[in-house]
Protein backbone atom coordinates (compact mmCIF):
# COMPACT_ATOMS: atom_id res chain seq x y z
CA UNK A 1 0.00 0.00 0.00
CA UNK A 2 1.29 3.42 -0.97
CA UNK A 3 1.04 5.85 2.02
CA UNK A 4 2.71 8.40 -0.05
CA UNK A 5 1.54 11.88 -0.28
CA UNK A 6 1.14 13.43 -3.39
CA UNK A 7 2.91 16.95 -3.29
CA UNK A 8 3.41 19.74 -6.18
CA UNK A 9 4.78 22.70 -5.93
CA UNK A 10 4.72 25.55 -8.06
CA UNK A 11 6.02 29.29 -7.98
CA UNK A 12 4.32 32.38 -8.87
CA UNK A 13 4.63 35.85 -9.94
CA UNK A 14 2.07 36.94 -7.38
CA UNK A 15 1.95 38.22 -3.73
CA UNK A 16 1.13 35.71 -0.93
CA UNK A 17 -1.89 37.85 -0.34
CA UNK A 18 -2.82 37.83 -3.77
CA UNK A 19 -2.05 33.78 -4.12
CA UNK A 20 -4.34 33.42 -1.08
CA UNK A 21 -7.07 35.59 -2.08
CA UNK A 22 -6.62 32.72 -5.01
CA UNK A 23 -7.29 29.84 -3.21
CA UNK A 24 -9.51 31.08 -0.30
CA UNK A 25 -12.46 33.17 -1.76
CA UNK A 26 -14.95 31.46 -3.72
CA UNK A 27 -15.28 34.38 -5.90
CA UNK A 28 -11.85 33.71 -7.09
CA UNK A 29 -11.77 30.10 -7.03
CA UNK A 30 -14.48 29.33 -9.63
CA UNK A 31 -12.21 30.88 -12.58
CA UNK A 32 -9.48 28.02 -11.53
CA UNK A 33 -10.60 25.25 -9.32
CA UNK A 34 -14.47 24.37 -8.73
CA UNK A 35 -17.37 26.98 -8.75
CA UNK A 36 -18.36 26.62 -4.92
CA UNK A 37 -21.65 27.37 -3.65
CA UNK A 38 -19.70 28.47 -0.71
CA UNK A 39 -16.48 28.87 1.01
CA UNK A 40 -15.09 30.17 4.34
CA UNK A 41 -11.09 29.96 5.04
CA UNK A 42 -12.68 28.68 8.91
CA UNK A 43 -11.94 25.72 10.38
CA UNK A 44 -15.20 23.86 10.93
CA UNK A 45 -16.47 25.14 7.42
CA UNK A 46 -18.28 22.48 5.61
CA UNK A 47 -18.34 23.14 1.71
CA UNK A 48 -19.31 20.51 -1.16
CA UNK A 49 -19.28 20.32 -5.39
CA UNK A 50 -19.77 17.42 -7.79
CA UNK A 51 -16.66 16.62 -10.20
CA UNK A 52 -15.70 13.91 -12.55
CA UNK A 53 -13.94 12.08 -14.92
CA UNK A 54 -16.70 13.17 -17.31
CA UNK A 55 -20.62 14.26 -17.44
CA UNK A 56 -21.92 10.65 -16.58
CA UNK A 57 -19.83 9.94 -13.81
CA UNK A 58 -19.51 12.46 -11.47
CA UNK A 59 -19.06 12.17 -7.38
CA UNK A 60 -20.09 14.36 -4.54
CA UNK A 61 -16.51 15.53 -3.01
CA UNK A 62 -17.30 16.32 0.86
CA UNK A 63 -15.02 18.63 2.86
CA UNK A 64 -14.45 20.08 5.76
CA UNK A 65 -12.09 23.10 6.21
CA UNK A 66 -9.22 21.49 9.08
CA UNK A 67 -6.95 24.38 9.30
CA UNK A 68 -6.61 27.96 8.02
CA UNK A 69 -4.00 30.24 8.75
CA UNK A 70 -4.34 33.64 6.59
CA UNK A 71 -1.50 33.91 4.11
CA UNK A 72 -0.38 30.74 5.11
CA UNK A 73 -1.63 27.80 5.22
CA UNK A 74 -5.32 26.33 4.56
CA UNK A 75 -6.27 22.35 4.98
CA UNK A 76 -9.49 20.69 4.41
CA UNK A 77 -10.48 17.34 4.30
CA UNK A 78 -11.96 15.84 1.16
CA UNK A 79 -14.20 12.58 0.68
CA UNK A 80 -16.85 11.07 -0.93
CA UNK A 81 -20.38 10.73 -0.35
CA UNK A 82 -20.95 6.94 -0.57
CA UNK A 83 -17.78 5.83 -0.28
CA UNK A 84 -15.30 5.08 2.14
CA UNK A 85 -11.67 6.74 2.94
CA UNK A 86 -11.04 10.51 3.87
CA UNK A 87 -7.95 12.32 2.70
CA UNK A 88 -6.80 15.71 3.15
CA UNK A 89 -5.81 18.42 0.90
CA UNK A 90 -3.16 21.16 2.22
CA UNK A 91 -2.20 24.24 0.25
CA UNK A 92 1.11 25.78 1.75
CA UNK A 93 2.55 29.19 0.54
CA UNK A 94 6.06 30.87 1.47
CA UNK A 95 7.39 33.90 0.16
CA UNK A 96 10.08 33.94 -2.67
CA UNK A 97 11.40 37.57 -2.98
CA UNK A 98 8.41 39.03 -5.32
CA UNK A 99 7.13 35.59 -5.70
CA UNK A 100 5.38 33.08 -3.98
CA UNK A 101 5.74 29.30 -4.45
CA UNK A 102 2.47 27.01 -3.22
CA UNK A 103 3.05 23.28 -2.07
CA UNK A 104 0.45 21.59 -2.40
CA UNK A 105 -0.13 18.60 -0.31
CA UNK A 106 -2.67 15.55 -0.80
CA UNK A 107 -2.11 12.86 1.30
CA UNK A 108 -4.47 10.05 2.31
CA UNK A 109 -5.78 8.90 -0.99
CA UNK A 110 -4.78 5.13 -0.10
CA UNK A 111 -7.85 5.23 2.27
CA UNK A 112 -10.18 5.33 -0.82
CA UNK A 113 -11.63 2.02 -1.88
CA UNK A 114 -8.85 0.33 -4.38
CA UNK A 115 -11.75 -1.12 -6.89
CA UNK A 116 -13.01 2.22 -8.37
CA UNK A 117 -10.29 3.04 -10.94
CA UNK A 118 -11.58 7.05 -11.26
CA UNK A 119 -10.05 7.18 -7.55
CA UNK A 120 -6.58 6.20 -8.33
CA UNK A 121 -3.71 8.04 -6.92
CA UNK A 122 -2.31 8.39 -10.81
CA UNK A 123 -5.91 10.38 -11.51
CA UNK A 124 -4.66 12.77 -8.49
CA UNK A 125 -1.78 13.78 -9.84
CA UNK A 126 -3.22 14.28 -13.27
CA UNK A 127 -5.29 16.52 -11.81
CA UNK A 128 -3.92 18.52 -9.62
CA UNK A 129 -1.09 19.00 -11.82
CA UNK A 130 -3.59 20.38 -14.63
CA UNK A 131 -5.03 22.57 -11.42
CA UNK A 132 -2.21 23.86 -10.22
CA UNK A 133 0.69 23.94 -13.00
CA UNK A 134 -2.05 25.77 -15.39
CA UNK A 135 -5.13 26.46 -13.95
CA UNK A 136 -3.83 28.24 -11.05
CA UNK A 137 -1.10 29.89 -13.12
CA UNK A 138 -2.88 31.20 -15.71
CA UNK A 139 -5.24 32.47 -13.66
CA UNK A 140 -2.90 34.66 -11.48
CA UNK A 141 -1.22 35.90 -15.05
CA UNK A 142 -4.47 38.01 -15.06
Amino acid sequence: MNNQPIIIEETFDASISEVWKAISDKNEMKHWYFDLEAFQPEVGFKFQFSGGPDENRQYLHLCEVTEAKPENKLTYSWKYDGYDGISFVSFELFPKGNQTLLRLTHQGLETFPKTNPDLATKNFVAGWNDIIHRSLKDFLKD
